[in-house]
């Protein structure tokens, strides 16, 4: 007999055992593992695309947001055969570690599976692996937006749109995604790869242009201190060993907020971070605005 605290579900043909389901998550609004399941299921299309042949790493909260969390890169002991998996040379940040068997998410079922284990957060490259575990370039460009305290949104809002002038200007399409956190990320392609740290210098270059432009506003330098009352452009997610914060993903915030894309015509002065809540109806009124960078 199940325990009460435990079931057994069917996820499009494969049979997965969850447990603790009314266990709250997220204290500052209610959120429980149930909630978190139903929120990867309503993305899973959008999300999935966004997980494709990526390797995923994902941040834990076993014991919720009010609480501690941890990293995970390695596939836990006890995860189903059924769960993809691919075998890489560590990064170098996985406990001295020379290689690092992650999961590759590719269905319904593995987003049930990661959030039955308080994966709030999924993050992964902007690179691929293939069918037999090669690593292809990178596809895509991504600019964090960190802004540092008594700037936030707005700042950045700003600082998107001279972005997006520059990356069009080269013939990228650029789609903003508020991050469910502080600031936002700037994800940008034009349809090719490029080789090892071709898309970090590239944004290296960008930043510091901008940073010469804007000295009030903008920001290329790591440097802490700096920081007050501008836009870190975080060039630096684009270095093969990061991962940023997948679209549609989960934060482990206070409260359940999502890293979600938005329209351009979105990012004014009143832009605000998207709670789970919001999600559903903005997948059917706007569909999945990431298909935008494979279109």
């Amino acid at each position: 007999m199940p325990s009460a605290d435990r079931t057994t579900v069917d996820v499009e043909g494969t049979t997965l055992r969850v447990s603790n389901l009314d266990k709250v998550l997220y204290p500052a609004d209610g959120t429980t593992k149930s909630d978190v399941m139903h929120h990867y299921l309503v993305v899973a299309d959008a999300i999935l695309a966004q997980l494709a042949g990526r390797p995923a790493t994902r941040k834990r909260w076993p014991d919720g947001t009010a609480k501690g969390s941890f990293f995970e890169k390695n596939v836990p002991r006890g995860t189903p055969d059924w769960v993809r998996t691919v075998v890489l040379d560590s990064p170098g940040s996985t406990r001295d570690r020379e290689q690092v068997t992650y999961p590759v998410l590719e269905d319904r079922a593995g987003l049930i599976w990661s959030a039955n284990l308080a994966a709030l957060e999924l993050h992964t490259p902007q690179w691929t692996v293939g069918p037999r575990g090669g690593v292809h370039p990178p596809d895509r460009l991504v600019i964090d937006l960190d802004p540092g305290e008594p700037a936030g949104l707005p700042e950045c809002v700003e600082v998107a749109y001279l972005v997006r002038e520059h990356l069009e200007a080269e013939g990228f399409t650029v789609v903003p995604v508020t991050s469910g956190s502080k600031g936002m990320q700037l994800y940008a392609s034009d349809g090719r790869q490029r080789e090892g740290t071709t898309f970090r210098d590239y944004a290296h270059g960008l930043a510091q242009t901008l940073e010469s432009e804007r000295r009030d506003l903008v920001l290329s330098s790591m440097k802490r201190e700096i920081r007050t009352g501008k836009v870190l452009l975080d060039w630096s997610q684009n270095t093969p060993a990061k991962t940023t914060v997948t679209p549609y993903s989960l934060r482990g915030r206070e409260r359940a907020t999502v890293a979600m894309p938005r329209t351009w015509d979105e990012l004014d002065a009143d832009l605000q971070q998207v709670h789970r809540t919001e999600v559903e109806d903005r997948m059917a009124d706007l569909g999945d605005l990431m298909e935008q960078l494979t279109a």
